[in-house]
């Protein structure tokens, strides 16, 4: 289980390093560079809408490899998507901007960007599914935990390769060649997660189903299509919050509060190790008392936090924006450390790849892909932007709402529903 968990682990972290590079460039250099034509908020918003087809692709990438998943099995589903995501990572990075070939830099952009979506769109469940179907069902939140890790891992790296760049660089040399780099980088851990990832055997779990899925999608919409949207709405919530404070943050602290890049990346990225860090802890406490209750909580937290935590980023102090970022994250945490658990113990084996995937990402568009233009919007002001704080709130108390729907499925000490049951 820890050899299966390491490499599901270090695959999301490699293929999240990828999609949050972009969410960084986008916050920091790409307006400029590749909409140099419009005003700097309409920059920023353009480069946040090209962020933004990323997540429109991830249910898309969903369907895709969860029918790989469900009918051939997990295991080609871990090579063939890290393997496109980083692709497309690494041709980011080569992109000329728009003074070197017009309209067409931004196009290029845009494409690459649904490309990179389309591959993490079908990580996340193979990765999930190699621990949740080989776990013992007394811990299967926690060793399904740790792919869920993977994420903080990237963004960190992301951020911190980022941060050093924008550190020892000049502006004109970040913006000329230095924002780059970090897509080129991608290339060499692409590498280094196929070779991880190429000796995994399939997942007993798929190898016991006698019957495969002819036209999984199919099946998940014509029978379980109120589980997804449920999850959907349920999971809108965490990437609201977690895109509010990485990337919409990072570009409203710099541009409208002046605060350096340098101090915005550091307060981020230290929220963020800390989330990470209380990952399997807060998937033990899933283990023992429920997947729901957490998700509720987590929920009822977001809902509690979003104004105070967006009056302390308004101070633009950096203890103060680290405290703001800290507990709205481990908000998301609450509910993102048990999901991986608990979207696959959601659906039977059969359609199981494609089911948690498709909610999963699902919840990526409602919360991931309009925050952050959503966000810049009504933060156009001059005051303290409360608006950004009514919108989280609202998506906040709506996921609450489908998390109550939902059942428990902890196998402890029986299934309310009997997917995983061993």
């Amino acid at each position: 289980m820890l050899r299966l968990a390491a490499a599901s682990l270090t695959g999301t972290a490699i293929e999240f390093y990828d999609f949050f590079v972009y969410g960084t460039a986008a916050a920091l250099v790409l307006g400029p560079l590749f909409f140099p034509t419009f005003s700097p908020l309409a920059g920023t918003l353009a480069a946040f809408g090209t962020f933004g087809v990323g997540f429109v692709a991830r249910p898309l990438g969903s369907v895709l490899f969860g029918h790989i998943g469900d009918r051939r099995g997990r295991r080609p589903v871990l090579l063939a998507s890290l393997l496109l995501t980083g692709a497309a990572t690494v041709a980011v990075g080569c992109v000329p901007t728009y003074d070197r070939i017009g309209v067409a830099a931004p196009v290029l952009l845009l494409v690459l960007r649904f490309l990179q979506g389309l591959g993490l769109g079908g990580e996340w469940g193979g990765a999930v599914l190699l621990t949740a179907e080989h776990a013992p069902a007394e811990r299967r939140g926690l060793w399904s935990a740790f792919p869920q890790i993977g994420p903080s891992l990237g963004f960190v790296l992301a951020n911190g390769v980022m941060l050093a760049l924008s550190s020892t660089l000049s502006d004109a040399q970040f913006a000329q060649w230095g924002w780059r780099v970090p897509f080129w980088a991608a290339g060499v851990l692409a590498m280094a997660g196929l070779w991880l990832r190429g000796s995994l055997k399939e997942t007993p779990r798929f190898l016991e189903v006698g019957d495969h899925a002819r036209v999984p999608l199919a099946e998940v919409v014509r029978d379980h299509w109120r589980l997804v949207l449920l999850t959907a709405g349920g999971l809108a919530v965490g990437y609201a919050v977690f895109y509010a404070v990485t990337t919409w943050a990072l570009a409203y602290g710099v541009e409208r509060l002046g605060v350096s890049r340098a101090v915005m990346l550091t307060c981020i990225m230290a929220a963020v190790v800390v989330k990470g860090a209380l990952t399997p802890l807060v998937a033990l406490l899933g283990d023992r008392y429920g997947r729901r209750p957490l998700c509720m909580a987590g929920c009822a937290g977001a809902a509690l936090w979003m104004f105070p935590m967006i009056g302390l980023l308004s101070t633009g102090e950096p203890l103060l924006m680290f405290l703001g970022f800290l507990v709205a994250l481990i908000a998301f945490i609450t509910m993102f450390a048990v999901i991986a658990a608990y979207l696959p113990e959601l659906y039977e084996p059969r359609v199981r790849c494609t089911g948690a995937a498709v909610g999963y990402n699902l919840g990526g568009v409602l919360g991931g892909a309009l925050t952050p233009i959503v966000a810049t919007a009504v933060a156009s002001g001059e005051r303290v932007p409360w608006g950004v704080a009514a919108y989280l709130t609202g998506i906040a108390l709506l996921s609450l709402g489908c998390f109550a729907l939902l059942p428990e499925t902890r196998p402890v000490p029986r299934l309310a529903v009997a997917p995983l049951a061993d």
